[in-house]
């Protein structure tokens, strides 16, 4: 049995990161106080580099982080930095003309690259739905629907199922879909597939509607089917049209992040066997990822193929999806080497992460432990989403672990 110290001394240093390090830090260094929303980029050191571009994946992971801080920890600054980003996302970033949101503005707020990725898309809608729900302003949740709509009409495959990657501005459908130069230009992706089931589970869990309902029990079959191999439970990460795997890369992070997110999606539907198989097929992917990508030191590995591991540094956002992800998986089981694994991570990011000079998390450290100098602390692809949810949900968790844990009295 886990002592009950120990899960309330995990739970205390994870409300302590994000209370005192990781929301100060958005507070005090991200607010573009010149041009107005956030700074694009801020090097690991602070230095701002003030003619970056804005994208609108951190712009929305602001605007989502500081609504769902806002709604656990009701404090004036948390609201004011969701209202900034929700209105900078709804003047600079949505598209009067054509609807759905640019990839990037300039310094300015002027539109830069307009092509339309659904993985943006997504993480609009994901943030348009938090922010009502922290707020009660019913624009948001009528722009987040109108986002769905503009997804289920551009983007929807009818013939196979699932959503196309990116389009022009006009909704064309774009010749290069890669979300990023890191992405394999491919007409379909796990990413982008499991960031419109986060976003639609958002969606469900606010306004219970039968369309994103549907859709939302559309992708999970599509996650089962399609994406998941049934053998090693790892994700396939890219596809053609019809769903042909295109890449043997695996992705722990993602994969324990998916774990989680899937149980949440169909935990929104409340139809308790396919609850029951997600809980099942989750459980599986969770024991992969402990099997396959955690070091000594609790650390998850990034990636591997099936010759074995590719890359072995330690980025910021796996670990803190580990965190959420064994901590789900011990739920499910009661298996102690989940917390454990859990724990450990949590403690890793702690020791090696989390920057004691400058604030907030290293991008990644290397597997010996060292940190990445080089990579930027805030930018289109670093912000206060993958902690601060880490952060929320396992305060959350931790909070309900504690709640069935009956200690024998002394004698």
């Amino acid at each position: 049995m886990i002592p009950r110290s120990l899960i309330q001394s995990f739970r205390d240093r994870v409300e302590a990161e994000l209370t005192h390090d990781i929301l100060p830090f958005w507070i005090k260094h991200s607010v573009d106080n010149e041009h107005g929303g956030f700074w694009g980029t801020i090097e690991n050191d602070l230095k701002v580099i003030k003619d970056s571009e804005k994208g609108i994946i951190l712009n929305s992971r602001i605007l989502w982080a500081f609504s769902k801080a806002y709604r656990t920890h009701h404090e004036a600054a948390l609201l004011q930095l969701a209202q900034r980003a929700f209105d900078y996302l709804t003047r600079h970033f949505v598209d009067a003309d054509f609807g759905g949101v640019y990839w990037t503005v300039d310094c300015t707020g002027r539109p830069l690259d307009t092509k339309k990725k659904i993985y943006a898309q997504a993480f609009a809608l994901y943030a348009l739905v938090e922010y009502c729900e922290a707020t009660g302003d019913n624009s948001a949740i009528r722009k987040a629907g109108e986002v769905f709509d503009l997804i289920e009409q551009k983007s929807r495959d009818s013939e196979f199922g699932g959503y196309f990657e990116t389009y022009e501005r006009d909704w064309s459908p774009a010749s290069d879909q890669r979300l990023s130069e890191v992405d394999m230009d491919e007409k379909k992706s796990m990413n982008t597939h499991l960031h419109v089931l986060e976003a639609y589970t958002s969606l469900v869990q606010a306004r219970k509607d039968a369309s994103s309902h549907l859709r939302l029990r559309e992708l999970i079959g599509i996650f089962l089917k399609n994406i998941l191999d049934p053998e090693s439970f790892h994700f396939r990460l890219f596809f053609t049209e019809s769903w042909r795997c295109r890449s043997n890369r695996i992705s722990f992070g993602h994969d324990i992040e998916g774990s989680w997110l899937l149980c949440e999606a169909a935990d929104t539907l409340e139809d308790p066997p396919l609850r029951k198989r997600v809980q099942d097929t989750a459980l599986r992917m969770a024991r992969a990822v402990y099997d396959e990508a955690r070091d000594w030191d609790g650390a998850l590995l990034y990636e591997a193929d099936p010759s074995g591991i590719t890359d072995d540094n330690k980025h910021w956002w796996p670990q803190a999806e580990a965190v959420v992800g064994f901590l789900n998986a011990y739920e499910l089981s009661g298996e102690d080497n989940f917390f454990h694994a859990a724990h450990e991570c949590w403690s890793f990011i702690e020791e090696k992460l989390i920057d004691r000079v400058y604030g907030e998390w290293f991008w990644q450290v290397s597997r010996e432990g060292m940190p990445d100098p080089s990579r930027y602390k805030v930018g289109q692809w670093k912000g206060p989403y993958h902690n601060s949810r880490t952060c929320l949900e396992a305060m959350q968790r931790l909070d309900r672990i504690l709640n069935l844990v009956i200690e024998p009295s002394g004698h």
